[in-house]
């Protein structure tokens, strides 16, 4: 027996939508230092790449099994309480770096903490989703999310770079992350979340992302991030150290290659908004995507001195690419399995995060050069350009997202007349 009901307007959709981009700009700044924070790891604890990647291995790992096996919550006890969860266990891994200092017990936070974001940013993602007015509209508010995610990737590596520069600890990045994270705890605890739509009576389940698995969008999208995303951390996980031993004319270019990267690609989200309300998302995706596979091999044939200003310039075509894909995939979904998808989609994005930076590593070992992670990089990005242009010539989703588009907002009036709506 199905039933529709409607998101309750109760609330701000302003203000908790600054709540989600603070939220993202502020786990952006320990997820997205790790590739400065590396090289210290590296020679503090004497470590070999492989092992020193694990400091992404694990904050990915956690995000990876909290998305698949948790990611169900939004859409069972709702956004609300799922985000505070999260947060809450984000909070508790960032803060207890100031207890010790341990290899091991450093990659167990940062496991913990994977643990947490993968719960608040699947509620988040389907919070969006609620707070959304078309597809379109929901594809623009991603990248704008986005945006702000970068902001923040641009602020964490400049705090572990000043902290370094002082002889600080680049512990501290980490406390940071914890303080901006108990006040978006009391934020969210205090703010009016609307209720989500639901489809139908029967209680969300955590088998649901699993079985959504063998939906054709959601592989489609899932492979389409997993390329995305193994291209982007050979940027910003290898790229320092790669760079590290360069001597060349552009010198202080080099040193701040992966914050250059960071400061276009949030440039480049927040022209992704204009972008999408212009372009068709097809059509967008190829271009910006062929864009960044050209850059990857100019940077592999010209060596260094070519690498310094390549990779930094994939920040711009990267910027888009990421939040297009995840949002597109997300809706074309209905409402009521926001939250499954998105964390369905969000385990496909952590698993190439994991193991792609591990095989980079692992390969840099083998060869005994860390070019080779920025050559594996080229190739994922070019498996990339070939999904993209296989969706911008076939457009097997468009009727799909039309349909999604009319069911999910254009009757939204409609199902609010004709239903009950329960507040929380």
């Amino acid at each position: 027996m199905t039933r529709n009901t409607t998101s309750n307007p109760q609330g701000s959709p302003l203000l908790l939508k600054l709540l989600v981009f603070s939220m993202f700009a502020m786990f952006a700044m320990t997820t997205d230092s790790v590739g400065t924070v590396i090289p210290e790891v590296i020679r503090e604890f004497e470590l070999g790449l492989t092992a020193g990647g694990s400091f992404q291995y694990a904050t990915m790992s956690g995000i990876a099994i909290s998305a698949i096996g948790l990611g169900f919550l939004a859409d069972r006890v709702g956004r609300k309480r799922t985000i505070l969860l999260g947060l809450m266990m984000f909070g508790l891994g960032s803060a207890l770096f100031a207890a010790g200092h341990d290899f091991l017990f450093f990659t167990t936070l940062l496991f913990i903490s994977g643990l947490g974001i993968g719960i608040f940013k699947a509620g988040a993602l389907a919070l969006i989703g609620d707070l959304s007015k078309s597809t379109t509209d929901h594809a623009r508010t991603m990248n704008l999310i986005e945006g702000f995610f970068g902001v923040g990737a641009i602020v964490g590596p400049a705090i572990v770079a000043y902290l370094l520069q002082v002889g600080a600890s680049w512990k501290w990045v980490y406390l940071v992350a914890a303080i901006m994270c108990g006040m978006l705890i009391l934020g969210t605890a205090f703010a009016r979340f609307p209720q989500p739509i639901r489809t139908n009576e029967e209680p969300t389940r955590a088998t649901d992302a699993i079985r959504l698995a063998g939906d054709p969008a959601a592989i489609f999208f899932s492979l389409a991030l997993m390329a995305y995303v193994a291209a982007e951390a050979a940027i910003y996980v290898w790229v320092p150290t790669y760079l590290a031993d360069y001597e060349g004319s552009w010198l202080a270019l080099a040193g701040y290659s992966v914050s250059i990267f960071f400061v276009l690609r949030a440039a480049g989200r927040f022209l992704g908004v204009w972008l999408l309300g212009r372009f068709s998302w097809p059509m967008v995706l190829l271009t910006c995507s062929g864009a960044m596979t050209l850059l990857f091999w100019i940077a592999v044939s010209g060596g260094m001195d070519a690498a310094v200003f390549a990779l930094p310039a994939t920040g711009l075509f990267m910027s888009v690419l990421y939040p297009t894909i995840n949002s597109t995939g997300i809706s074309c979904f209905d409402k009521g399995h926001h939250g499954s998808i998105a964390g369905l989609l969000l385990f496909f994005t952590c698993l190439s995060a994991v193991f792609a930076p591990m095989a980079m590593g692992a390969l840099g070992d083998v060869m005994g050069d860390s070019r080779y992670a920025i050559v594996l990089g080229a190739i994922f990005s070019t498996l990339l350009v070939a999904l993209c242009l296989w969706n911008a010539m076939r457009q097997p989703f468009r009727e799909r997202l039309e349909a999604r588009n009319s069911a999910d907002y254009r009757d939204a009036d409609i199902r609010s007349a004709e239903a009950e709506v329960t507040l929380p």
